[in-house]
């Protein structure tokens, strides 16, 4: 009876392909990423020649950081995806930036989000300050001011001021916003016009909004004022009614 060598039936590995090396029927070798079994004994016939060789297995396609089964990087933060022939890497982007998508056929980015973001918000709480005034030109409202420090030069600042005003001497009385010493307004601010028509009992709910552009990084103080007209005057909170001050940091 025959005699047969189990350990013999196996594949021998012969790691990368050498053009020197004797190769004989299952001999495996590595050959430009792809593996191949010896299929007829030969030396120097390369392993694409299908007369001595069969393919195994094919290499994948390389990228600028091969294939996934070749992404040996642990960096945190680092993204890897298809770049529309290969896998490619994308390094972690800055503090606060976001991913973005770039659309069909476009490799994602790291980008700053864009504007409209509300990045801060003070507000003053509740102000029960009753105060008026007689003057015929624009003075600063007691305890009606607050400060916000932008964190960009391009950021908006979207202030809202809720307060109730009353004019005596059946006068009109106007109320605008100011930043620093700059109105906000026109000549005459944004003008809420109150005519009291002969009754001072009458105090009416105001809300003053604008947008503004301050352009810096520093301080920035905006403050509510007022004053009379026709030898009146203008009075807030008359009737221990509260103040309310909200100013919002609006990113670019």
């Amino acid at each position: 009876m025959a005699t047969i060598n189990l350990g013999s039936i196996k594949f021998k590995w012969k790691g990368t392909y050498n053009g020197a090396t004797a190769y004989t029927v299952d001999d495996v070798v590595e050959y430009n990423g792809s593996s191949y079994i010896c299929i007829l004994a030969s030396t120097g016939n390369l392993p694409t020649n299908a007369t001595y060789f069969e393919q195994m297995s094919a290499k994948g396609t390389d990228g600028a950081d091969a294939d996934l089964l070749s992404i040996s990087g642990t960096v945190q933060g680092d993204i890897y995806y298809n770049n529309g022939g290969a896998i490619a890497r994308l390094g972690a982007g800055t503090s606060g930036q976001a991913l973005i998508t770039n659309g069909t056929g476009a490799n994602p980015s790291w980008g700053t989000v864009a504007g409209g973001k509300v990045l801060q918000v003070v507000s003053s709480g509740l102000i029960n300050v009753a105060v008026d005034t007689s003057s015929q030109s624009y003075v600063a409202v007691t305890s009606h001011s607050l400060a916000i420090t932008p964190s960009a030069t391009s950021s908006k600042v979207f202030m809202m001021f809720s307060f109730n005003a009353r004019s005596y001497a059946t006068t009109d009385s106007y109320y605008t916003l100011y930043r620093g010493s700059t109105n906000l307004g026109s000549a005459d601010g944004f003008t809420v016009t109150h005519d009291d028509s002969g009754s001072e009992d009458t105090e009416v709910q105001c809300t003053l909004q604008f947008l503004d552009s301050p352009n810096t990084t520093s301080a920035t103080t905006y403050a509510l004022y007022y004053k009379g007209a026709g030898g009146g005057g203008a009075r807030i909170n008359q009737r221990g009614s509260d103040s309310v001050i909200t100013l919002m940091e609006i990113g670019a």
